[in-house]
């Protein structure tokens, strides 16, 4: 081959890749599939500051601090709440985030320290709350409701329905996003609502916050965990608790503890 074919060769190369700049960009996710992919789903709603439909959000900073650790890819999927958890127990996903315990849980997958929960490996803590229209009577005292003319009223598919049936109230779990459910609480179709504490922030620092009151006393806290599929523990044992033992150790590090900080959220 001849010098002059050589250099029209390679011209023809540098070429293509200047018009095809989408070679140049896709080059780092060609790497990264080559790492071990695991693939998880999030409730298709923004819950801040924990994340966002758009992979903001402090639960995704301290998953991409996972992912350098070990080495490996998390594949997101943006899906709703029910049926993330459901192809979580078909083992049509490797894990869900961020799940608080239930013990009919465990039949969805495993949580980090099986038959004893490892909270130590939880991705954050956080707490419901109750929200009530402004100027109404509804009570909470942190054990029981006073004064109810309602139902209360919480997101489908969420764990504190457990907590406030055992209070034996009337309940509702017909809303999908906590800004629904708060207009429910607004125009008195249910009489107060059982709320994350994320949530409740955002909605007591928003446009519906005037017709609304946050009682003191949280109903629950609890922690949220990332709990993986009975398939992905069966096959990759090993990873998976590395990867538990890597979310306890980015959550406890400096970065992330700052990142905590800056957003006055709970360790």
């Amino acid at each position: 081959m001849t010098k002059d074919v050589i250099y029209r060769s390679c011209a023809g190369v540098w070429a293509l890749l200047a018009l095809s700049p989408v070679l140049l960009v896709s080059s780092p996710a060609g790497a990264a599939g080559k790492k071990e992919t695991v693939t998880l789903c999030f409730e298709q709603q923004d819950v801040r500051p924990w994340r966002t439909e758009q992979g903001g959000g402090l639960n995704f900073a301290l998953l991409k601090m996972v992912e350098q650790r070990l080495d490996l890819h998390f594949d997101y999927q943006s899906i709703p709440w029910k049926r993330c958890l459901a192809e979580l127990k078909a083992n049509a996903v490797d894990g869900a985030f961020a799940v608080s315990y239930k013990p009919d849980r465990r039949e969805l997958g495993e949580y980090p320290g099986g038959q004893q929960i490892d909270a130590s490996k939880r991705m954050h803590i956080d707490s419901y709350v109750v929200l009530r229209k402004k100027g109404s009577k509804v009570e909470w005292d942190g054990k029981s409701f006073r004064n109810l003319d309602g139902a209360i009223g919480f997101q489908l598919g969420y764990s504190v329905g457990d907590v406030l049936r055992a209070q034996n109230v009337e309940v509702d779990e017909g809303s999908q996003r906590a800004d629904e459910l708060a207009r429910k609480v607004i125009a008195g179709r249910v009489a107060a609502a059982a709320i994350g504490g994320s949530d409740a922030h955002g909605l007591m620092n928003g446009p519906l916050a005037a017709q609304l009151e946050e009682l003191p006393i949280p109903i629950i806290e609890k922690p949220y965990f990332l709990i993986l599929s009975h398939g992905m523990v069966a096959a990759r044992p090993q990873l998976a608790e590395r990867i538990w033992r890597a979310i306890e150790e980015a959550r406890n590090s400096t970065s992330y503890r700052k990142l905590e900080a800056a957003e006055g959220v709970r360790h």
